[in-house]
């Protein structure tokens, strides 16, 4: 089924093209101030997950984070990369690389959700 597309949806399509990181609702919002309320914003982010566009990450924060998705179809919907979160700067990143598990025998694997946290690259040099 195609879903019509808002200036709204495209407002949030243009912040996640632009971005090489993942936002959670508050940075969203803060991005796209006055553009459109809480609730919009937050129906926006479910139904683009659920259509494969957006990924959401549990950060080790506790707070729900938004990635785009790079291969993933609404039938075809798997994140299988760990992502990582800086504990200095909060951002949190998608990892390119693919990992497998194995799993034990009889379990089965649909998805998977693993957050690394450290200090990004970009903290660790004003460290220094």
């Amino acid at each position: 089924m195609k879903r019509r597309n808002t200036p709204q949806k495209q407002a949030i399509l243009n912040l996640f093209e632009t971005c090489s990181s993942a936002y959670n609702q508050d940075a969203i919002e803060k991005q796209l101030y006055g553009k459109m309320d809480r609730a919009t914003i937050y129906r926006i982010l479910k139904r683009f997950c659920e259509d494969g566009i957006l990924h959401k990450v549990l950060g080790d924060d506790g707070i729900a984070y938004y990635a785009k998705c790079k291969s993933c179809e609404h039938e075809n919907h798997q994140h299988n990369h760990f992502h990582f979160q800086c504990e200095d700067c909060n951002e949190l990143t998608c990892l390119k690389e693919e990992v497998n598990l194995n799993l034990p025998e009889g379990y089965e694997m649909k998805n998977y959700n693993c957050v690394i946290t450290g200090i990004c690259p970009k903290c660790k040099q004003t460290i220094k």
